[in-house]
This record gives C-alpha cells, sequence and structure tokens, in this order.
C-alpha cells in the first residue's frame, strides 16, 4: 500500500528533466553533447535540436544567432550535471573529453565523482557517476554533506570500458545556477517549491528531494547582480511523479508572488532571477 507524500515537501521520486540552451550556433553546440558528452540527436528542426539518451530527451538546444552575450552581471547557468551510471561510463566520458576536447576540472565530492568542461559557448558540463547512497557523509541532522576533494583520474581512466555514446541510463541528475541572491533562491526553491537544504557553504546552497545530495546548487561566487539574459540556460524542467504533487504546487504557488504559467505538459514559472522552470508530471 503506498502513502501520500507530506503535502508540505515535494515527493521522493521528483527528478530534473530536460535542460535548454540558448545558443548562437546549433550545430557546433550540438556537435559537442553528441561526440564530448555521448548523447544523440533525437529530434531536429532549422533552430532547435533536441538530444537524449536511447529515446529519452535530457537537453534542448534553441539556436538566436542574434542572442547576446551573457553579461558577467546576469545570473544563469554554472553547470548542467549530467549522470551516468557507474565509474566504468564515467571513464569512457573521460577517454572522450581527453580525446576530443580539454577537460577543465575532476573532483571526489564524497558523494560522487565528477568531471568539469565548458562547450563551445562557454555553458559549464559536469559529467559524474554517484558513490552508493549508504557511503554519503551525513550531519548529525541526517543532511547529505557535499564535499570537494582531488579525483583520482588515474582510478577512473582504468574503468573505462570505451564508448562513443553514453550509456542507457544516464540523465540529468542535477543542475547549478549562479544566482543574484540565495535569500532569493532560497524563498523561491525551499520556502515555494519545498525543496530540502542538503549541503550549505559559503555562498552556496545545494537542495534536493528525497534525501538526494542535490537536485539544485547555487551559489553567488561570481556576484552576479542582474537577471537571466543572453546565451546560456533557456530554461530547465522538474519533473514529479504524480499529478497530485503539480495540484500541491499550483495550491503554494497560488498564494506567493510568483505567477504560474499553464502550458501542454504542467506549469511555468520564473525563479526570482528570472530563470524559467517548468514542472510536469512523469510520463
Amino acid at each position: 500500500m503506498s502513502t501520500q507524500p507530506p503535502q508540505n515537501v515535494l515527493p521522493q521520486d521528483t527528478r530534473i528533466g530536460r535542460t535548454a540552451l540558448r545558443v548562437t550556433d546549433l550545430e557546433e553546440v550540438s556537435e559537442f553533447y553528441r561526440n564530448v558528452v555521448g548523447i544523440r540527436v533525437l529530434d531536429q528542426s532549422d533552430s532547435s535540436s533536441v538530444l537524449g539518451v536511447e529515446d529519452t530527451p535530457l537537453l534542448v538546444l534553441e539556436e538566436d544567432e542574434e542572442a547576446p552575450k551573457r553579461q558577467r552581471s546576469s545570473a544563469g547557468l554554472f553547470h548542467n550535471a549530467f549522470r551516468v551510471p557507474s565509474r566504468a561510463a564515467l571513464g569512457t566520458a573521460l577517454d572522450r573529453i581527453r580525446d576530443r576536447w580539454q577537460l577543465s576540472g575532476a573532483s571526489d565530492h564524497r558523494v560522487s565523482e565528477a568531471l568539469y568542461v565548458r562547450d563551445p559557448e562557454g555553458n559549464g558540463v559536469e559529467i559524474y557517476c554517484d558513490l552508493p547512497r549508504d557511503e554519503w557523509p551525513t550531519a548529525d541532522d541526517g543532511r547529505v554533506q557535499i564535499g570537494t576533494e582531488p579525483l583520482d583520474l588515474e582510478r577512473i581512466e582504468a574503468a573505462a570500458e570505451g564508448s562513443t555514446r553514453a550509456p542507457p541510463g544516464t540523465d540529468v541528475g542535477h543542475i547549478h545556477l549562479e544566482v543574484s541572491s540565495l535569500d532569493g533562491f532560497r524563498k523561491f526553491y525551499i520556502d515555494t517549491l519545498r525543496f530540502e537544504v542538503q549541503t550549505t557553504v559559503p555562498a552556496a546552497s545545494f537542495v534536493s528531494a528525497g534525501g538526494y545530495h542535490h537536485h539544485i546548487g547555487a551559489n553567488t561566487w561570481q556576484h552576479r547582480t542582474e537577471p537571466l539574459s543572453g546565451r546560456g540556460l533557456a530554461w530547465f524542467e522538474i519533473v514529479l511523479p504524480e499529478p497530485q504533487a503539480l495540484d500541491a504546487l499550483r495550491e503554494r504557488f497560488s498564494g506567493s508572488q510568483y505567477s504560474l504559467t499553464e502550458a501542454d505538459e504542467g506549469v511555468s514559472v520564473m525563479d526570482s532571477d528570472g530563470i524559467e522552470v517548468r514542472l510536469r508530471v512523469d510520463s
């Protein structure tokens, strides 16, 4: 017998769905995500591409040749994080990066092992695999504690199995935002959406549903002061496991400062930095 999730928090199986980027060179950026990240084109038009794994869309690229470069003062994307199902898949991703691109960073976060690159238009990309959940460090109150330590790249490389494609089970595990205010972030994502705080470090916060280490990260490290604009993040999607959860969100937003817009697949709302967040029920 299943039980309904508490109405004051997001259900355990809430997850990140698609993310969308506004780009000026669709072919160049699409080639990067195909050849380096390893996802494939599922649908394409003259001005957009949808990429993913098997039949699951993960990334939408929307071409706007006139889109201005994102200003240093603008909020937006820190990185999209593609989660692969194993260390072997991460090792294979490392091989692709070294062969076809340039690695910009790597970290052992104690909950995951992560590689970092930037796409051709400067958007941050993380490719990571989770460590076993029972090994995640927690605080006395049970919250997951993310850390940052050097990653043993030789161990990751040794696990590689060799593939030109990201394997089945790859998804968007989380998204990390650059925001103008952590107070504004908390008001929207915690007080209204009801994600739960996991790790808080100087000038950054990591929130999740269902005890995951984080579905959304936010930082003010670069002192952004203006809303989202220009190239980069266009929107991202939060997927809920059941219609009741979306109904509960509609009710919460009705008494808030944020305005929901009904859409074919669910609803859309702008966060405190003008970032479009789309909410829908898992299909």
